[in-house]
């Protein structure tokens, strides 16, 4: 596949229309949308206006929430990526979300070194944003390790619950 960024594991290319497939396999599992998502499993028409989403957030952001495969043998493990958090800001929003198969292999912790990485050192971003919902622990542990600070609960319209939010500021990440 043509990646335009790899980790040791790890290779992210851009969502296409043809994702499809993938896109259903991931933002349509029940497992994988219950803490993101209010109405839960979304179905294949919602899962569209997703890929949609993402496809439109790279063509006029250069961004998006990138599908990541394994390097070795191509199976695809989930996305991770960004979003813009307010036009012009230089403030991005880090995301990941991985198919249950791939869960506790530290496919998330070493998906998103990379994109902070990318976002910082090759997109020059000045911070980073993300949350999760109050009762993913397992989002809470990822933050911690990747050095983002708690800042505030805030309102995400997506499952209408306050969720923690942190920062990850460019001049904070070690060398």
């Amino acid at each position: 596949m043509d990646y335009f960024l790899t980790s040791e594991r790890l290779g992210f290319r851009v969502w296409a229309e043809r994702d499809l497939p993938l896109a259903i396999a991931l933002w349509g599992d029940p497992d994988v949308t219950r803490l993101i998502d209010a109405r839960g499993q979304l179905t294949d028409t919602q899962v569209r206006g997703r890929l949609t989403s993402e496809r439109a957030s790279q063509a006029e952001h250069g961004v998006q929430y990138w599908p990541i495969f394994l390097l070795e043998g191509g199976e695809h493990v989930g996305c991770c990526g960004l979003h813009p958090r307010e036009a012009g800001d230089g403030v991005f929003e880090l995301g990941v979300h991985l198919r249950p198969t791939h869960w506790r292999h530290g496919y998330g912790l070493e998906a998103s070194r990379a994109v902070i990485d990318y976002a910082f050192t090759v997109l020059r971003v000045k911070e980073l944003f993300a949350g999760h919902n109050p009762e993913n622990a397992a989002s809470r542990s990822l933050l911690g390790k990747l050095g983002f600070a708690y800042t505030h609960d805030e309102t995400y319209a997506p499952t209408g619950l306050q969720h923690p939010s942190y920062v990850l500021r460019r001049k904070d990440v070690r060398a």
